[in-house]
């Protein structure tokens, strides 16, 4: 599994924590396996993993304590 290390970097400014921004992304990406329809639009391929971060880059997902 690769991820892209400017998305990480980007994501990481939106949430700091890393073990929230960890948990963020595998439940996304576990819902993206499962069917879900992205979020965002991409002209490049992206893993789902990568599309996970650009949903929270982009304010499309958040989380609640």
């Amino acid at each position: 599994m690769f991820i892209n290390t400017v998305l990480l970097d980007k994501a990481s400014k939106v949430i700091p924590n890393p073990n929230i921004l960890v948990n963020l992304v595998s439940k996304r990406v576990k819902q993206l396996r499962d069917g879900s329809t992205p979020l965002v639009q991409s002209l490049e391929r992206l893993t789902l993993e990568d599309t996970a971060l650009r949903e929270i880059i982009e304010g499309k997902i958040t989380y609640n304590l």
